[in-house]
């Protein structure tokens, strides 16, 4: 596994990762503009993508059948340099009829315990908690 981070100007670079193209900017406060994604909201996408493919292909071999999934990441930072992550919160949002929570907790541990390669270098280095929530389209109307 490899990327190319190419700097391109200011404080924007082109990444080539596995044959995609994208780039990372900084935000214009900081003295970018606003190009491309930031690299520290990079990695809770990075440990989004992670967990929700552990998820989606536990609750396949479980036979889930989920209507959607969204799973939103937020961080706290310190405010002194190096500005790291504090602490991570992973929220999984499910979207089905009669969903069986005992599978979805099951799911979601087994990625965040054993398979979520992500989550296991973050772990040791900052707290991340996570929460389950259902939305049952019968609910919404």
């Amino acid at each position: 596994m490899t990327t190319s981070v190419t700097w391109e100007s200011g404080l924007a670079f082109a990444v080539e990762q596995d044959g995609h193209h994208y780039r990372i900017d900084a935000s214009p406060e900081a003295g970018g503009r606003d190009l491309g994604p930031r690299p520290k909201a990079l990695l809770l996408s990075g440990l989004g993508g992670c967990t929700g493919i552990d998820v989606v292909s536990i609750l396949e071999k479980m036979r889930v059948s989920i209507d959607g999934l969204e799973i939103q990441v937020s961080a706290e930072s310190r405010d002194e340099h190096p500005r790291i992550f504090t602490g991570i919160h992973v929220r999984y949002l499910f979207r089905g009829r009669d969903l069986p929570l005992d599978k979805l907790e099951r799911a979601v541990k087994l990625s965040e315990d054993t398979y979520c390669g992500v989550s296991a270098m973050l772990r040791p280095a900052v707290p991340i908690t996570s929460e389950i929530v259902v939305e049952d389209p019968r609910d919404l109307t």
